[in-house]
């Protein structure tokens, strides 16, 4: 049997297979282990926050402007959409803080600011349609470790900066194979995962660590291990990461509050970038989605997935690391 024939039946048919949880590119153990620590870190902070003050927070936008008196370091975006109104809450993807800077929904508010709440029919979407993009890589993440069976020897690597002109959001990965070359049901298959993701409304958690939390979590991903050093002494020994559902991955951010905010999706190609050891070899995984709002025809959407199919230029993660491969500006 030829590797590429082993390497399709390393990844699953969503829907065929009911054990799909049972196989996982990391261990279900180290998984378990990732996201018990970054719980524990998160409760740890929480309860450190100590005192709790107050701040005020300006809401800028309809029906009017408000001031709200909100928590210090507990209070978040999200909160303050929840004293105004359901549909606050329904609608806003991203917040604003102070005018000009992006800011996680469910990331707590640290001072009395000014603050905006940004959905993806504003007059100006480039930093939300920035943030969707870059939740879009983000989510393919956690597709491809629920799709691949362990013996894929999958490794997630990084996903670049969001640029929306190059047609598609990316993901690279390393698999244990150099001559696989996806079916159309395989890609079906990984665009049903996402679909399947996004219906499940997982919210998007923010957590700042040092570096040797974060190598703990990462110990069983190499390519983590080799990147955390150099993201850590470029900010002052911090590391950000992000959580959806069980999967953890590293990126500056901001992202999307929920998964609900990705609609029509489409895994659209895998090339294959470079050799990678005697065994593996780099992929770079590229698609295509729309906010659920958003409806266009067959046609239209059709010419989106064969720009999505064309090699997608951002920088190749076997070049010299710098910490834009793995965060997002």
């Amino acid at each position: 049997m030829s590797v590429s024939k082993v390497m399709s039946k390393c990844l699953k048919v969503i829907g065929k297979l009911p054990q799909i949880q049972n196989f996982r590119c990391c261990s279900n153990l180290s998984l378990k282990q990732r996201n018990e620590l970054f719980t524990a870190e998160q409760k740890r902070q929480r309860e450190n926050v100590g005192r709790i003050e107050k701040i005020e927070v300006r809401y800028l936008g309809l029906p009017e402007d408000v001031t709200l008196v909100m928590n210090r370091d507990l209070s978040t975006p999200y909160n303050c959409a929840q004293h105004l109104s359901e549909g606050h809450c329904k609608r806003s993807v991203l917040s604003l803080v102070d005018g000009n800077v992006p800011w996680d929904m469910h990331r707590p508010l640290q001072a009395s600011c000014t603050l905006q709440l940004l959905h993806f029919t504003i007059s100006d979407p480039h930093v939300v349609n920035k943030t969707f993009w870059r939740s879009c890589s983000f989510m393919l993440g956690a597709a491809l470790q629920n799709a691949f069976k362990e013996e894929a020897h999958l490794q997630l690597h990084s996903f670049p900066g969001p640029n929306i002109k190059t047609g598609s959001f990316i993901h690279d990965i390393v698999l244990g194979s150099r001559d696989w070359q996806p079916t159309k049901s395989e890609l079906r298959a990984l665009s049903a995962e996402m679909i399947k993701l996004a219906s499940q409304d997982l919210k998007f958690e923010r957590l700042e660590v040092n570096q040797e939390l974060a190598l703990e979590m990462f110990k069983d991903c190499r390519y983590k291990k080799e990147q955390l050093p150099s993201i850590s002494q470029q900010n002052r020994g911090r590391i950000v990461l992000y959580r959806m559902g069980t999967h953890i991955d590293i990126s500056k951010g901001p992202m999307i509050s929920f998964s609900r905010f990705v609609g029509r999706c489409t895994v659209a190609a895998i090339h294959k970038l470079a050799d990678e050891g005697e065994h593996d070899a780099l992929y770079r995984v590229q698609g295509i989605a729309l906010p659920p709002a958003f409806v266009i025809n067959h046609v239209a959407y059709g010419i989106l997935e064969d720009r999505a199919k064309k090699l997608n230029p951002a920088r190749l993660p076997n070049e010299p690391f710098e910490e834009s491969h793995v965060q997002i500006a």
